[in-house]
């Protein structure tokens, strides 16, 4: 007798979702260091990340429309558990997004903005997944945006952070302490 057994196969798109949601997840293992991505900008992050159950604000207009059709619910910013923002211009929605609470620390949101890596403030991170500290240089951040993320993350709460530049990207846990230098 003999028994067939079939391997699944991945299609493309399911092939670059998974190397999307790898890269994403090595970034956050490793604070501060570069990953690649299958593809560049935020889409690919986002159908990598969002389905059904997903909560998400966007300040793209392009990207909400293409987020909408992943059947993931666009909310105001205080209810989304993912938030593709804009971070070059004021901080007034940053102190809206949702950081959780010391009973449900998880309720905490993830961030996936656009930066400029190599140019711009210099910062030192140190915390869980970085041996001593890591130097980072990154730009396109509006000034204060550090000052304001470190008052809205007191590990367990915070948020996470995702900055993408072209087809790279850099995770931030909110366990990660930064040091503007």
């Amino acid at each position: 007798m003999s028994l067939l057994t079939t391997i699944p196969v991945p299609d493309a798109f399911e092939a670059r979702t998974n190397a999307t949601f790898e890269a994403l997840m090595w970034a956050l293992s490793r604070p501060g260091t570069v990953q690649d991505l299958p593809a560049p900008g935020r889409t690919g992050i986002a159908e990598a990340l969002l389905d059904r159950e997903c909560r998400v604000f966007c300040d793209d207009p392009a990207l909400a429309d293409r987020i909408a059709t992943f059947g993931a619910a666009l909310v105001p910013l205080p209810l989304a558990d993912h938030c593709f923002l804009t971070l070059d211009a004021g901080l007034d929605r940053l102190a809206q997004v949702a950081v959780g609470s010391a009973l449900y620390p998880d309720t905490g949101a993830t961030i996936v903005a656009e930066a400029g890596f190599g140019t711009g403030q210099r910062l030192r991170l140190t915390g869980p997944g970085i041996e001593t500290f890591a130097d980072l240089v990154l730009g396109g951040i509006a000034p204060g945006f550090w000052a304001l993320r470190a008052a809205l993350c007191h590990y367990p709460t915070g948020f996470d952070l995702f900055l993408i530049c072209g087809a790279q990207v850099i995770g931030l846990p909110r366990s990660t302490t930064i040091e503007v230098l």
